[in-house]
């Protein structure tokens, strides 16, 4: 088979693209800049840049040209920044490359999500996945996933199956945005709990995430049309996540709480101002990391286990083993935006 995969040289896209090497599958890999991975066809090419200019355009129909697949992870990952730049990759260039695969005959069509498109800001307890939801979806990143959900999955048919899937926290050795941030923020003694710390969440091992998504391939005759959330399915508290990542990291466990409803209207105004300023980087706080701090959101892996007939293979357990290793060993970590 031959799988073209966008944002391969983030962290879940390079361990995607090592399992699918593994199988002897030809890889394309399309990627901002020029990263080079080693056993795949590299093409520079900014996603983004496919509905505004010709020769970006061409080049993407050229590079999908005979490929069977097509595993999309490109976007923009961020708390923050200006609307103009999620709608250009996460929304634009998810409609370019749906139109430019439909036009190459591409059969398999996987999409990555993230369950924010679906998060209202309310507690969600087992839930399942919900239909991507752009008037009520949190912040440009949700909004404009939501936006590109939707138009994947209409362009699924009997010619191209499209599945969305939606890996949820996606951490492990060598990530950098959640792991990676929450140890710089202890160790700049910014790290805090959003309320009393006892909100469940679901996350999920990086190995889990890139298995899953290759599932997603395997299985797409029977996950086709659907959206499905990818975790460990071992929802724990806010705080337990927050302290084992510290000891993983040899940091001493210091976290300070604030009441959720001073962090939510703080992370608003924070934010508010972030953006004014044009700030570098993400702000300490905004009203979106505040409610997911505070609320329960864990999904029920009941769809996702019986349609991709997959389960997570790693457990937490052994995850934090793997990432404490990993850390005290001085590893180093890599970039999970997906470009």
């Amino acid at each position: 088979m031959r799988v073209l995969v966008t944002g391969a040289s983030s962290l879940i896209g390079q361990h995607v693209v090592k399992l699918l090497l593994e199988r002897r599958y030809e890889v394309t890999a399309v990627q901002r800049g020029e990263v080079s991975i080693d056993g795949v066809s590299n093409v520079s090419l900014d996603l983004s840049m496919c509905s505004v200019s010709d020769e970006a355009s061409s080049r993407l129909s050229t590079a999908l040209e005979g490929q069977d697949a097509v595993v999309h992870l490109a976007a923009k990952v961020s708390v923050s920044g200006k609307w103009d730049e999620f709608n250009a990759l996460n929304v634009l260039g998810t409609q370019s490359l749906i139109k430019a695969s439909l036009a190459c005959q591409v059969s398999r069509f996987v999409h990555i999500s993230s369950p924010s498109v679906a998060h209202a800001g309310k507690s969600l307890i087992g839930a399942e996945a919900g239909i991507a939801n752009v008037e009520h979806a949190r912040g440009h990143y949700a909004r404009s996933k939501a936006m590109g959900e939707l138009i994947a999955l209409g362009a699924n048919s009997e010619a191209m199956k499209v599945v969305c899937l939606r890996p949820h926290l996606v951490w492990g050795p060598g990530d950098t945005q959640l792991v990676q941030r929450i140890v710089d923020r202890a160790r700049a003694g910014r790290l805090v709990l959003v309320g009393s710390g006892q909100a469940l969440i679901d996350t999920t091992y990086i190995d889990n995430a890139a298995t899953a998504i290759v599932a997603g391939l395997d299985h797409i005759d029977s996950a086709a049309g659907h959206s499905l959330v990818i975790s460990n399915g071992q929802p724990r508290t806010v705080c337990e996540i927050l302290q084992r990542i510290l000891v993983a990291a040899g940091l001493p466990v210091h976290l300070k709480k604030i009441p959720a409803a001073v962090a939510t209207n703080a992370g608003g105004l924070i934010e508010s101002a972030w953006n004014a300023l044009n700030a570098k980087g993400d702000p300490p706080m905004t009203r979106f990391m505040a409610e997911q701090l505070a609320t329960a959101h864990w999904f029920s892996q009941r769809d996702t286990t019986r349609l991709l007939n997959w389960t997570p293979a790693i457990s937490l357990e052994e995850g934090f083993v793997r990432l404490a290793e990993h850390m005290q060993q001085g590893g180093q970590t890599h970039s999970n935006i997906k470009g």
